[in-house]
């Protein structure tokens, strides 16, 4: 279906390391120089891929709405257990073949919202385009804060058998020291209320140095924490669509314009002018539950159904 702009958000901020970083750009084949060397930019700084951050928030909150319920965060690496197979899919596009382009395109959108498990239809499957963008991450004011400070670790393979360090088996790697400061840029687009909650509480946990990165972890390697300095909020979203998804039209022409207007002027956004961060983090919050005591709900009484 073609897309209709109706909202964006913008997360500005800056990712620390807490711990040393180590993300593997893969074994070296360099003579000289680590074995093990860290993901670079072209300036030989260190970098944080954008989807390196973005696939350990999916996979927090996966396991947040497995521990809910198990529909509610299929298995991405593994085919015949997304939210829709590949299998499905063939049939469901076998079922509407026959009908006009249009009614094609309307039914097997409205398939593929409908059966998209929640983490999904945020972060993006196959069938369905992510609304969530994560930059890659830079040094932060590099001319202040990076002079080249790589640091080596030592490491040894052990021999499960013997129990001991295997021949050849030495090697070291480069980290990342800590106190790095990286450069947080996320967007996110026509995003419902519920999506954004539940992005704000996979955030709060790189706020609060829950989900380490990179390899090592357990050797304490890749604690960070996540300083959100800005957020800019645009809702162009047309009030009575707001409290009813089924009205026309979905956005306020007026509001679109304003914004539009704001670009061509490089001046701050009107529509997201002295907003209530907090405010809007605890609604979004508040609808995220609820939505998942809905589709609980919903679960349970299919279940129920079922079995009588």
């Amino acid at each position: 279906m073609f897309e209709i702009f109706k909202n964006r958000l913008e997360i500005i901020g800056t990712l620390e390391t807490v711990t040393a970083l180590r993300i593997s750009a893969g074994r070296s084949t360099e003579p000289i120089g680590s074995d093990l060397p860290v993901i670079k930019d072209a300036f030989d700084r260190p970098l944080i891929p954008g989807s390196s951050l973005k696939g350990a928030l999916r996979s927090r909150l996966e396991s947040f709405l497995r521990a809910i319920h198990h529909d509610f965060a299929a298995n991405p690496a593994q085919e015949t257990e997304w939210s829709i197979p590949p299998d499905e899919m063939t049939n469901v596009k076998e079922r509407i073949k026959n009908l006009t382009p249009q009614e094609k395109e309307a039914q097997l959108h409205e398939y593929i919202i409908n059966n998209t498990d929640l983490v999904s239809s945020l972060f993006g499957s196959p069938w369905l385009a992510s609304k969530f963008q994560i930059r890659d991450l830079t040094v932060s004011q590099p001319e202040e804060n990076w002079f080249g400070q790589y640091q080596e670790r030592d490491g040894v393979a052990i021999d499960r058998d013997t129990e001991t360090a295997g021949d050849g088996k030495l090697y070291d790697f480069q980290v990342v020291p800590a106190g790095t400061p990286f450069i947080f840029h996320a967007v996110i687009e026509n995003a419902e209320e519920w999506e954004l909650g539940m992005l704000m509480i996979g955030l709060h946990q790189f706020q609060t140095e829950q989900i380490p990165l990179g390899g090592g972890r357990s050797r304490g390697l890749g604690v960070v924490k996540l300083i959100i300095e800005e957020m800019k909020w645009v809702d162009v979203r047309d009030e009575n669509y707001k409290r009813d998804k089924t009205y026309k039209p979905q956005t306020d022409p007026k509001k679109v314009q304003d914004y539009l207007k704001s670009l061509i002027n490089n001046s701050s956004n009107p529509t997201s002018h002295d907003i209530d961060t907090q405010s809007l983090k605890q609604a979004w919050a508040d609808a995220f539950i609820n939505h998942l005591s809905s589709e609980l709900q919903k679960r349970t009484n299919t279940t129920a159904t079922s079995s009588q």
